[in-house]
């Protein structure tokens, strides 16, 4: 019987110069078959003419300008495989990632998400004075990301799709709900994402909007509170990844 599967959707807004590497990582996956769908988030850079640089192998839909939880949201309905895989327009994967995490998915039905290990990395486009600017995490550590996550298809339909109203944390939001709805998820030993660090990461752009996290979080705490009952699995907040 032939693999499932696995849908990867790529949000990108004015990352052209990053997403051919982003796409190229999830090509270079040892599992098969994968479809890969990029979603420009009305970019005003190369971004249509990197993603028609690998012909009909990739799927390019493109949106006005709504944000990354929008635009994951566009990808996924458009999204024909029975599993999903996020990846961020700057980041990239390991060869082996999706292999690892669907064997462990097929070992474990009960299982409806994985995650895995992440590791950062300078971008080669910056100086030696910016690279200490940014701060760059050493070493490998467990990263409850979207660019680490693989989740059955039918369980993100349940958990619900992105909030769009955050402008950042939308994934922090997505993640707590999940798991107060029970949904399981585990994470790998192995790295399966690499981080870039760059000019332009989110966490950046958006350093304005940070007080988004606390709201989530309180806004999690609070529904946890009414329903008399804690998540299915307790998590670390600092572990919850936003895309870079």
């Amino acid at each position: 019987m032939p693999e499932p599967l696995v849908s990867v959707v790529i949000p990108s807004y004015n990352c052209a110069a990053y997403l051919g590497a982003a796409i190229g990582s999830a090509l270079s996956q040892s599992y098969r078959p994968i479809e890969i769908i990029v979603v420009d988030d009305g970019s005003t850079d190369g971004t249509r003419t990197a993603v028609e640089g690998f012909g009909g192998r990739v799927r390019y839909i493109r949106q006005e300008h709504a944000g990354v939880g929008a635009a994951r949201n566009l990808g996924i309905r458009y999204a024909k495989g029975e599993f999903v895989a996020l990846l961020d327009a700057d980041d990239l994967w390991t060869e082996g990632k999706t292999e690892l995490q669907m064997k462990l998915l097929f070992e474990h039905p009960e299982i409806e998400m994985v995650f895995g290990k992440m590791e950062e990395f300078y971008s080669e486009d910056l100086t030696p004075g910016e690279r200490q600017r940014l701060r760059l995490r050493e070493g490998q550590h467990p990263a409850l990301a979207a660019s680490t996550l693989l989740i059955r298809r039918s369980s993100f339909i349940r958990a619900g799709e992105f909030m769009t109203s955050w402008r950042v944390g939308e994934f922090v939001d997505w993640y707590l709900k999940a798991a107060e709805m029970g949904i399981t998820s585990t994470v790998l030993p192995e790295v399966v994402a690499r981080r870039r660090l760059h000019r332009s990461n989110m966490g950046t752009r958006e350093k304005s909007s940070r007080a988004d996290y606390a709201r989530i979080l309180k806004e999690s705490l609070d529904r946890r509170r009414q329903a008399g009952t804690v998540p299915a699995q307790e998590t670390d907040p600092g572990d919850v990844h936003e895309p870079s």
